[in-house]
């Protein structure tokens, strides 16, 4: 059984490391972002894979198929993670996001390649009021199409990944395939921010690469913010800040405006907080080094998210930022996809009929 998979909306290719770790043979992997497929076809130590810029408008209406040379319900796993930044409870703005709508569509793309699993991920924000609808909407379509649909949402420290990360993921399985699912136990070894960078030596002072490490450079913090990170130890964030080093938008208690955390170092033997896109700037998050003046580097984020030391990214410090943050951490993913296969081979050993298989019940 050749364990074939597709990803779609694969970024920076955090999914697609994972999952080919568990034992997928990924055929194809596409983005709409163009930075991104330049960020996976730079890595092709770890990808072998045809790599894509695309928009899933561009798969739907039988391409997908036409492109894998596949007919409906051949392929074992359709994967993906849809935009979620319409979901989140840290966005600003109207509830109405037109990325929303492209949950919906990878649906419609589920539908047409009738896979024998899906796999798709996404904020846990999308239980809530600005994505329940949706949500709900999918699983209802995909169940009335014929696929036992399981949600979870996973805390990505309970998976050896160092970071507080709590995300939803949907796995379905179509109805011939039976109804055996079952998420991934915790696993019991937590890795810290300690375990995961310490061992890297202290970027440059004048904000040039190391030369071991090219994503390994710190930011410049104004004297302000210097003064900030200085007042704190590790672990502790802005409710520590003395009164004349808040910001005047601050000085409210966090118990009344939140963002407790903002202008805050990490702890050595704790977790991360949430990996994001701007997790550069220590003024975005608990995003300060745990002892050193300065915000975490590039590459410390990297690691904290699971990727390889030796895995590059194209693009601007912002654009890495975002590839970085906006990943689905490769350890985690790869905890998913083993799932599934193991999910699919006991069900082989339970005598369960496959459409695939020869054996019998």
């Amino acid at each position: 059984m050749e364990y074939t998979c597709v990803d779609g909306f694969c970024g920076a290719g955090g999914l697609s490391l994972g999952l080919s770790r568990s034992g997928f043979d990924l055929l194809l992997s596409f983005d709409i972002d163009e930075t991104c497929i330049e960020t996976m076809k730079d890595n092709g130590k770890y990808f072998k894979h045809e790599i894509v810029r695309a928009g899933i408008e561009n798969m739907l209406d039988g391409n997908l198929l036409k492109r894998l040379k596949m007919k409906p319900g051949e392929l074992f796993l359709l994967a993906g993670g849809p935009p979620c930044q319409g979901f989140s409870v840290q966005r600003i703005g109207k509830d109405v996001d037109e990325r929303n709508g492209l949950v919906l569509q990878y649906g419609r793309l589920i539908e047409e390649v009738r896979p024998m699993y899906f796999l798709m991920e996404n904020v846990a924000g999308i239980q809530g009021k600005r994505g329940s609808a949706v949500l709900q909407r999918l699983v209802r379509h995909l169940e009335a199409i014929g696929y036992r649909v399981h949600k979870k949402i996973l805390n990505a420290e309970n998976y050896g990944v160092p970071q507080r990360r709590n995300r939803m993921f949907l796995v379905g399985e179509r109805d011939d395939m039976g109804s055996s699912y079952r998420f991934p136990e915790p696993k019991c070894v937590r890795r810290t921010v300690r375990d995961a960078i310490s061992f890297l030596p202290e970027p440059p002072l004048d904000g040039s690469p190391h030369p071991d490490h090219p994503l390994h450079r710190r930011d410049r913090l104004s004297e302000k913010n210097l003064a900030r990170i200085n007042a704190l130890k590790e672990g502790q964030g802005r409710d520590c800040l003395p009164q004349d080093l808040l910001a005047d938008c601050h000085k409210i208690s966090s118990s009344v405006i939140g963002h407790r955390n903002v202008y805050g170092r990490m702890a050595w033997d704790d977790v991360a907080p949430t990996i994001t896109a701007r997790f550069d700037s220590f003024t975005r998050g608990q995003f300060g080094h745990p002892e050193q003046p300065r915000s975490i580097t590039l590459q410390e984020g990297a690691l904290l998210q699971t990727f390889p030391i030796d895995f590059s990214f194209t693009g601007s410090k912002v654009a890495i930022a975002r590839q970085i943050g906006n990943a689905v951490p490769p350890r985690l993913a790869e905890f998913i996809g083993a799932s599934i296969i193991d999910c699919y081979e006991k069900g082989l050993g339970d005598g369960v009929v496959r459409k695939d298989s020869k054996r019998l019940s």
